[in-house]
């Protein structure tokens, strides 16, 4: 079949899935193309799939971007992952939207091994190792990024987990996500401080996916599965990889169904605008816009013109 897959997509691709350990592929979902999409930032972590989905209203099948976060067979560590041309190959083909999946260890008791949590703040503890903007090397660019989850996002995929509670998802919808360097897990004194900064969870995907992704004018939204409890809890099992994929391939249907719920929920026609991010339009034109244009480096501009074709002319 490899060899009758199309290698181009014609038409704009506004959602997309950013899958992480757990989330390599979407079942029920057709392959209708595989793109090699190139970029000024390198090749992105995995071609990406465009997946065909029967629209909930008219029928017509709704195109949905897949890229795998960590390589096809999983072999980028988390700060091997080329976020910049992940973020950059979905925006050039009109990816507006990413629903990002990734597995997490709970810093709380109430959040459980198989449980899933619908983030709403960051705390970030990677160390510079990533790049993490595409405003430098000559064009300065300040974004905000109080809130670095999409909140109209956060909104769907709440009501979809909470509409699957009772048939084997249980949801939390909120919590404050420590984003670590790794890839080792944290120790015992640095989980025991980011549970007394309040924290709920702990990953080391997030960032700086998210950053790039509101830089690139995408709403973006995390679905986390948490599958161990860190070191922190006295009595149990230290946090190891066999745990980790334990859980993950007990809870693979689960986690599967949820994404699939919440895609099928923006399909519909009533979150078109949500989906489109009109919301954060020219947010990076304004903000990009600070250093002169007698000041820019041309090669930074170019790379910059590629992403955001029109806005620094």
């Amino acid at each position: 079949m490899g060899g009758s897959v199309p290698t181009t997509y014609d038409e704009p691709v506004h959602i997309a899935v950013i899958g992480g350990t757990g989330i390599q592929t979407l079942p029920d979902f057709s392959l209708a193309a595989t793109l090699t999409v190139d970029t000024p930032w390198g090749a992105p972590s995995s071609p990406i799939s465009i997946l065909h989905h029967p629209s909930p209203t008219s029928g017509k099948p709704i195109p949905i971007a897949f890229l795998s976060r960590h390589g096809p067979l999983h072999q980028l560590a988390p700060h091997e992952i080329p976020n910049r041309a992940n973020i950059a190959a979905l925006r050039s083909i009109g990816v507006r939207t990413v629903i990002a999946f990734s597995a997490v260890g709970s810093l709380q008791e109430v959040i459980r091994p198989r449980d899933f949590v619908v983030p709403d703040q960051i705390i970030d503890r990677t160390k510079g190792i990533r790049p993490f903007t595409f405003f430098e090397g000559g064009m300065v660019g300040h974004v905000g990024f109080g809130d670095p989850f999409d909140e109209g996002l956060a909104k769907v995929v709440r009501q979809c987990g909470h509409a699957l509670e009772g048939d084997g998802v249980t949801l939390h919808d909120k919590g404050l996500l420590i984003c670590m360097e790794g890839p080792q897990f944290s120790t015992r004194a640095e989980s025991n401080l980011y549970r007394s900064w309040g924290g709920s969870v702990i990953n080391m995907s997030a960032l700086p996916e998210a950053k790039l992704a509101r830089e690139a004018e995408i709403a973006y939204q995390m679905i986390c599965m948490a599958t161990d409890y860190d070191c922190w809890r006295n009595g149990g099992e230290d946090v190891n990889v066999e745990m980790v994929m334990g859980h993950m391939k007990a809870n693979s249907q689960n986690a599967r169904r949820f994404v699939a719920a919440v895609l099928n929920e923006l399909s519909k026609e009533e979150h078109a605008e949500q989906v489109l991010a009109r919301h954060l339009e020219q947010h990076s034109k304004f903000g990009g816009s600070i250093t002169h244009k007698e000041g820019r480096n041309p090669e930074t501009e170019k790379k910059l013109q590629w992403l955001f074709p029109g806005y620094f002319d």
